[in-house]
């Protein structure tokens, strides 16, 4: 991303990027209590950062503030599938018993809404404010291996190799990443599908996974930073045992052989491509209601407009950019009107542009398989369907 003129004035301060992976072998894991893992909660919001994780609210499982454990969704899992999303309770007390959020980090690495700039008549001149880079030091916990690949793919974007987006840059560098092998697939995850999950393998400060039928039930911690090793090392853990690394295996060998959906992935560059005429395209356009929510819910749709607001006076104006999604008639407007004039055209250029032509920008597929869209669709379209429906031979 380049420093537009105007759109970002003056160039806000570089700040380092994330801290990379430990190059050398991750340490043997170590085995936390659930009070230890309070007390690590605790040892990461001593040192300045507001701690997100996922809690229960309005029925759903949501990242947002949280204080300890006592704020998790303790023995709670979700049942998800096209257009539906429910919660119930399990037979436990785990803590990361659910599949998938019903949002991903994405609303905290890059907002929904970001003011660029604000500026005042003085006189006959004009003063130009731009918006701080933001400087909230931040712990996600709980973020699944899906998930670090989403903000993997948003780094890519969004960071690149020049100055990249400052904002997204600011937040990104101050996040601790507590992530969580999932001990459970959902009725829409695919995962295993896209190679993004179900085992958290890079990205992370620390790496757990919740062995919830032990007595009493304790946490496998893998380091994956410096940064996430000092933490470690500032609270009671004890070295894993063979039998607890052997439970981790086994969950993991469990959780990918229940994923809920699949999709191929070889030659799907070609494939969407190659069929932009297909019959399905229009099928499926006669269903979707080009709601976006695909889009807002999805961890690497990262799209956004810019507008300009001023007061009645005329002597204050601001520039903010807010998230827009290709399903709205005008996010392809050109001069004389929308480049896609269907919905089927925005939800085929969704589509292609996620599995196929981002690997033409960034090397790699635009989909880390959570699901999100598929759950959260209100009729419940569902993308691996509509893959395997172009992929099938001709009918007759």
């Amino acid at each position: 991303m380049q420093a537009y003129p105007g759109l970002y004035p003056v160039a806000p301060p570089q700040s380092a990027g994330p801290e990379p992976l430990m190059t050398s072998a991750l340490a043997p894991p170590q085995v936390l209590t659930h009070a230890g893992f309070d007390a690590l909660l605790a040892e990461l919001k001593r040192s300045g950062h507001r701690l997100l994780g996922p809690i229960v609210r309005d029925d759903v499982v949501v990242y947002d503030d949280i204080e300890s454990t006592a704020d998790l969704p303790r023995g709670w899992t979700d049942v998800q599938d096209g257009g539906h999303y429910r919660l119930q309770r399990r037979g436990d007390d785990a803590l990361f018993g659910y599949a998938v959020s019903a949002q991903s980090w994405k609303p905290f690495l890059h907002p929904p809404g970001q003011r660029l700039w604000s500026a005042r008549m003085r006189g006959d001149a004009v003063q130009i404010q731009p918006e701080p880079p933001p400087s909230e030091r931040m712990a996600f916990v709980g973020a699944r291996a899906c998930e670090l690949h989403a903000i993997a793919l948003m780094d890519r974007a969004l960071l690149g190799t020049g100055p990249g987006d400052p904002y997204y840059r600011a937040r990104r560098a101050q996040v601790f990443i507590i992530a969580v092998n999932c001990s459970v697939a959902g009725g829409t995850c695919f995962c295993d599908s896209m190679h993004a999950g179900p085992q958290v393998t890079a990205g992370f400060d620390l790496a757990l996974t919740e062995l919830s039928d032990q007595s009493p039930p304790v946490f496998l911690v893998h380091s994956g930073t410096t940064a996430g090793s000092a933490v470690l090392a500032a609270v009671p853990s004890a070295p894993a045992n063979a039998a607890q690394i052997a439970a981790e295996q086994t969950i993991l060998a469990h959780t990918r052989a229940s994923m809920g959906r699949k999709i191929s992935s070889t030659n799907l560059h070609d494939l969407l491509l190659g069929n932009l005429q297909h019959p399905s395209w229009t099928e499926v356009g006669e269903r979707c209601l080009a709601c976006g929510n695909c889009t807002m819910v999805c961890p690497t749709c990262m799209c956004t407009s810019v507008a300009d607001v001023s007061d009645l006076s005329g002597e204050r104006i601001s520039r903010s950019r807010r998230w827009d999604s290709c399903y709205t008639s005008e996010f392809s407007y050109l001069h004389g009107g929308s480049v896609r004039h269907s919905t089927a055209a925005r939800y085929r250029q969704w589509l292609t542009h996620k599995l196929a032509t981002w690997h033409d920008q960034y090397g790699s597929s635009g989909c880390v398989g959570c699901g999100r869209c598929i759950t959260w669709c209100p009729v419940g379209i569902d993308l691996t369907e509509q893959v395997r429906a172009i992929a099938a031979p001709p009918a007759g």
